[in-house]
C-alpha cells in the first residue's frame, strides 16, 4: 500500500514527536526538585531544536520523493476528526494539570503534566489521522 504525501508527513511528525519529547522526558524524569531547574529548560530547548530539525529535514526528503502535496475533502475531514480527538485529551490534561497545581508544591509536576498531555494530544491527533487514512475513512 502506497502512502500519500499527507500520510508520510504524519508518520514523520509522529516519530519525531516521540523522539524529541521521549529524549526530553527520559532526561528530565525522575526529578528530585519541586521546581523546574535551569538545566531542564536547556534540555527542553534541545528537544525542541531536535524536533524542528527532524521535521524540516524529513519534510524536505518527503517533498523531493513525493511532489503531490494537494489535499482534498477527505484529507480535511480526517484532519478535523484527529483534532477533535486531540481536543478531548488536551482538555483532560489541562484539568489534571490544574488539579496537580493545587495538590503539589512547586511547578515541576504541573508543568510536566501539562506538557505531557500536550504531547499526548498531538500524538492522539496524528495517530487518529493515520488510523483513518489506513481505514480509508
Amino acid at each position: 500500500m502506497a502512502f500519500s504525501f499527507q500520510e508520510k508527513s504524519l508518520w514523520l511528525m509522529f516519530i519525531s514527536l516521540i523522539g524529541g519529547f521521549g529524549f526530553y522526558f527520559m532526561t528530565v524524569l525522575p526529578n528530585d526538585s519541586a521546581d523546574v531547574m535551569p538545566h531542564q529548560v536547556v534540555v527542553f530547548v534541545l528537544a525542541v531544536v531536535l524536533l524542528v530539525i527532524m521535521q524540516i529535514v524529513g519534510h524536505i526528503v518527503i517533498t523531493i520523493v513525493d511532489r503531490r502535496t494537494e489535499t482534498d475533502e477527505r484529507d480535511r475531514l480526517i484532519g478535523l476528526k484527529g483534532t477533535r480527538n486531540a481536543g478531548y485529551v488536551l482538555a483532560t490534561g489541562v484539568f489534571l494539570a490544574l488539579c496537580t497545581a493545587l495538590l503539589t508544591e512547586g511547578n515541576f509536576v504541573f508543568t510536566h503534566v501539562l506538557l505531557g498531555f500536550w504531547v499526548l494530544a498531538q500524538l492522539v491527533e496524528i495517530g487518529s489521522q493515520l488510523v483513518l487514512y489506513r481505514r480509508g475513512a
